[in-house]
């Protein structure tokens, strides 16, 4: 009843939504003698403010139209690989036909599929394009998805995950963002385990909850507290009409939103107190970082329930996988197969998602991947979004995973012999090995 309680109150509040964007309209005028008064200023902003919080987001788009490379401004084309029902492989193909043949890495970078849409990993894309031949999987909302297109469960996660590095092809690198670490380190260990000739050449883990038995936070603690059966009857709904998924079950993501911003609902309400004041004032540098922040964080696709209530159990109750009691297929997961892929894992040192170690767990349970080859680094002073995106992950993250990748790639030799010998004095492991 919860999907149809929220799609009725939208549909109350729309004859509201129309009557503000009318006044807005007449205040937004030039001649309209009221507009540029303080009651004109105050009622407009009060207006937007109300259309921001009220309206419905829908998918935003990447708009990565182009890149630098070698200091070259080189277009970028976003076109579908590969797709199913549930997901599409996106690459991002650059053209560079102006500056020469590139020997750039082929890295898929894997989207969370938690309640956002892969555009909230634009930043993360958009520091990997001048370097990388970056792919992304654009998971598709579970509301459009007709229920005759069958079920979405953990297992079809990783199998997605594994047909697509096998589309991109041998020596790709892998980045699991968030919840995907889980799903992405059981599909590289299931094709060690049966000798796939494209496993990837690294993976790296960021901010994702390989075993939230350490240091766990208020998320790992409420997905303990409940059984199984209370998340079934509690946060499960089926698709309402008119919806292509009509009567598909499923996680609806205005509830996952509802739960990440309870959790810093001061901060979103001061946010949002903010943007009125500079509404007010008309200061429209702040006003756009707000709006450009919110149109992607407010914009939420629905997780099949299937898919949601396995990865609770499985993840967060039963800690299957640092347990060694994680089944894909009726396959045991086991981690310790994996010898030829690399691994990095990265942390926010204020994650209050996934608590610090965490993601480093991983590094135990793969007992065969040589030292020399498995990073671990803490980025000091951000959450958990700051480690796929902002400032500290364009400046410090991102060039150490650029380099750790670098470096795979030359220990491979996948790198051309007069290319290698060009970088052999810039290419440095930036951070420390495990």
């Amino acid at each position: 009843m919860h999907y149809y309680a929220y799609e009725f109150a939208h549909a109350v509040l729309s004859p509201m939504r129309l009557g503000v964007h009318g006044i807005r309209n007449l205040l937004d005028m030039p001649f309209n003698p009221i507009a540029q008064t303080p009651f004109g200023r105050n009622l407009a902003a009060a207006c937007e403010v109300f259309e921001n919080v009220t309206r419905r987001y829908g998918k935003p788009e990447f708009g990565l139209k182009s890149t630098r490379v070698n200091g070259v401004d080189v277009p970028v084309r976003e076109h579908i690989v590969a797709a199913t029902p549930f997901c599409s492989l996106l690459h991002f193909e650059r053209d560079t036909s102006k500056i020469g043949p590139r020997y750039d890495p082929k890295v898929l970078v894997v989207a969370p599929m938690s309640g956002h849409y892969a555009t909230l990993l634009r930043g993360t894309v958009k520091a990997m394009l001048p370097d990388h031949d970056t792919y992304i999987t654009d998971w598709n909302d579970a509301r459009d998805i007709p229920l005759a297109m069958g079920r979405f469960d953990l297992d079809d996660f990783i199998d997605h995950v594994i047909e697509f590095i096998r589309v991109i092809g041998p020596d790709t690198h892998v980045i699991a963002v968030c919840q995907p670490a889980v799903p992405v380190l059981a599909a590289v260990a299931h094709m060690a385990d049966t000798d796939d000739p494209h496993q990837p050449a690294s993976m790296t883990l960021m901010g994702g909850p390989i075993d939230t038995r350490r240091n766990p936070t208020g998320v790992n603690r409420l997905a303990e507290a409940r059984s199984l059966n209370w998340f079934e009857h509690n946060v499960i709904s089926t698709v309402p009409p008119p919806h292509a998924g009509f009567m598909r079950p499923v996680y609806p993501g205005f509830l996952q939103l509802t739960g990440f911003m309870t959790m810093n609902l001061e901060r979103h309400m001061n946010a949002h107190v903010d943007l009125f004041n500079n509404l007010v004032k008309g200061d429209c540098d702040p006003v756009k970082q707000h709006q450009d922040f919110y149109e992607e964080y407010l914009a939420v696709m629905d997780l099949t329930a299937e898919f949601y209530l396995q990865t609770v159990k499985t993840v967060f109750q039963d800690h299957a996988l640092p347990k060694g009691e994680m089944m894909h297929r009726g396959t045991r997961v086991d981690c310790s197969a994996i010898r030829d892929t690399a691994l990095m894992t990265v942390e926010g040192e204020k994650d209050d998602i996934c608590g610090l170690g965490q993601t480093q767990a991983a590094h135990d349970l793969c007992t065969n991947i040589p030292d020399d080859q498995k990073v671990h680094y803490v980025q000091e002073g951000v959450g958990h979004y700051g480690v796929f995106n902002g400032t500290r992950w364009r400046t410090e993250i991102q060039p150490r995973i650029r380099e750790f990748i670098r470096t795979i790639e030359y220990s491979r030799g996948s790198v051309p012999t007069d290319r290698m010998a060009r970088r052999t004095q810039t290419v440095e492991m930036a951070v420390s090995p495990v």
